[in-house]
Formats: structure tokens, C-alpha cells, sequence
């Protein structure tokens, strides 16, 4: 079997855990939907992906709990049972153990009730802003339709598919771009990419979409804290800032670069780069 044929399968095993993240998710099942040996194929995965599955559910199942703390009102006890976990007491001891705190601190002190406070405020200057004019740079891509929450989908097959075409950087860079307003369009016809910047020698063969980002001026707000808390900031961004900032948003995607990677880095401290497309005046 080729590298692309197992990466084919794995992405399959990603697909099956997203769409059932809420729910009981069985290594036998996996393995089923892998067609690959139930004795074997976890460390296949591990190998492949660089992290247990355990890990991968664990964290995506914790990624979406703290954007229901983060954006709703749901009750603990209900973001714990959605999480899988038997009681708020387990959730609340995993939750602390990946973000820093528990579930009740986070909703009340975390990383976006910053942005809340500062939309509640218009406050216009509570958070550096800088603006920059940036390279057209040649990317290679991987489409998304869904949730933007659920680019890293994309960003794993992405990957996965520059490694068996030959194509990865040595230090990759992590990106994503964003067509839709996620408050006007339907969230599962939400359209993305996630994207690595690669040279002009590269080979991008489908299903990779060989593109450029755009270059021109930005407006770049850089946000610490887990991906899942940036819909305040982004409301802060477009609602408070660009109306009072004398600048017109172009008519381009949003950009978002990833400056460590989520696998090793604890979700407080990831750092993303938000990038508004300006008009230039």
C-alpha cells in the first residue's frame, strides 16, 4: 500500500471523529473505518499524525467544550456530558489540566472576556493594532466547507498530502484563509482553506489547490489564547477598530497565521496572527 493510500485512510478516521465528536467513539469502530488491521492500525496513526488518537479526540472534544464556554450559556453539567466525560468533576479536572483553568474560571476569565469587555466599552484602543503591507506568497492549499472551528481538519490532510507529495517545508508555516461572515452564512456552508506557504519550485498536485495570498496592506491583530475564543476579537476587530481606524476592509479574504503549533503548545498560549485585508488609501 502507497503512503497516500494510508494517509487516504487516516484522513477517513479525522472525518469519522468530527462528525462524531459528541458521541461514544470506539477504537474497533476506527479501525473499520481505517480498513486497517485492529491490532496495528493506532500505531500507524500515532506514527503518521504525531499524536495518539486519544490525544487527537481528547483535544478536539476540550477545543470544542471551551468554545460553548467561551460563546454560550450551555450549563457545565451539559458541556460535560457533549465532551464525554461521566461528571463535571472529570471535565473540570481535564479542562484545568489542558487550559490552565477550570471550566467556570475560563468562562469568566479567559482569553476573550478581554474582547467582550472592550465591544461592551467601544473601546477602539485596547489592543495593539498593527498595520502593515505583506508579500503576495504562494501557497499551497486544502479546502474546508463547515465550521470554522474545524480548519485544522483541513490543515492535518493538508499536511498529510504535502508529505506524500513531497512538497512540505522544512518549517512549515501554518495559515488559513476565510471567504464567509460566519454571522450571514450557514455554518455548514462556511468556506475555507488552510494553507502552507511553499517555493516557487514546488510541485502542488491535487487535491491541493496551488494558490497566492493576497499581498497588499493588513491590519494585523495578533490574539493569545485557544483558536476557539477569537469571535469576540474578530466582533472587537471589524466593529470597534476598522470603523474608527480612517480604513476601508478590501475585498479579500481573512487571514489567520498560526505561530506555534497546537500539538505542543498548551491552548493559553497559542498565538495567532489575525490579518484584515485594507484598501490602500
Amino acid at each position: 500500500m502507497t503512503r497516500s493510500a494510508y494517509e487516504a485512510r487516516l484522513d477517513r478516521v479525522l472525518e469519522h471523529i468530527h462528525a462524531h465528536l459528541d458521541e461514544d467513539i470506539g477504537f474497533e469502530t476506527l479501525a473499520e473505518v481505517a480498513c486497517l488491521s485492529p491490532y496495528h492500525w493506532h500505531r500507524i496513526y500515532a506514527a503518521m499524525r504525531g499524536e495518539t488518537i486519544t490525544v487527537t479526540i481528547r483535544r478536539l472534544r476540550l477545543s470544542r467544550a471551551a468554545e460553548r464556554l467561551a460563546n454560550s450559556d450551555m450549563p457545565l453539567a451539559a458541556i460535560a456530558a457533549q465532551a464525554r466525560y461521566g461528571s463535571t468533576d472529570a471535565f473540570a479536572h481535564a479542562f484545568r489540566e489542558a487550559y490552565g483553568l477550570a471550566p467556570a474560571a475560563y468562562r469568566a476569565e479567559g482569553s476573550h472576556t478581554a474582547f467582550k469587555a472592550a465591544n461592551r466599552a467601544g473601546d477602539a484602543a485596547g489592543f495593539p493594532i498593527f498595520v502593515e503591507t505583506l508579500p503576495a506568497v504562494r501557497c499551497a492549499a486544502m479546502a474546508h466547507q463547515g465550521p470554522y472551528i474545524d480548519i485544522d481538519r483541513a490543515m492535518g490532510q493538508l499536511f498529510a498530502q504535502l508529505g506524500v507529495q513531497g512538497a512540505l517545508p522544512a518549517a512549515p508555516q501554518m495559515m488559513a484563509a476565510f471567504f464567509d461572515d460566519p454571522d450571514l452564512v450557514a455554518v455548514d456552508r462556511l468556506q475555507s482553506q488552510a494553507c502552507v506557504p511553499v517555493g516557487e519550485a514546488a510541485v502542488v498536485a491535487p487535491p491541493l489547490i496551488d494558490t497566492f495570498v493576497r499581498g497588499g496592506l493588513y491590519a494585523r491583530l495578533r490574539y493569545v489564547g485557544p483558536y476557539a475564543d477569537m469571535r469576540d476579537a474578530y466582533r472587537w476587530l471589524f466593529g470597534v477598530w476598522l470603523p474608527g481606524s480612517g480604513y476601508t476592509a478590501d475585498d479579500a479574504p481573512v487571514l489567520e497565521a498560526y505561530r506555534n503549533d497546537p500539538r505542543d503548545t498548551p491552548p493559553l498560549a497559542l498565538i495567532t496572527d489575525i490579518h484584515l485585508p485594507l484598501v490602500a488609501s
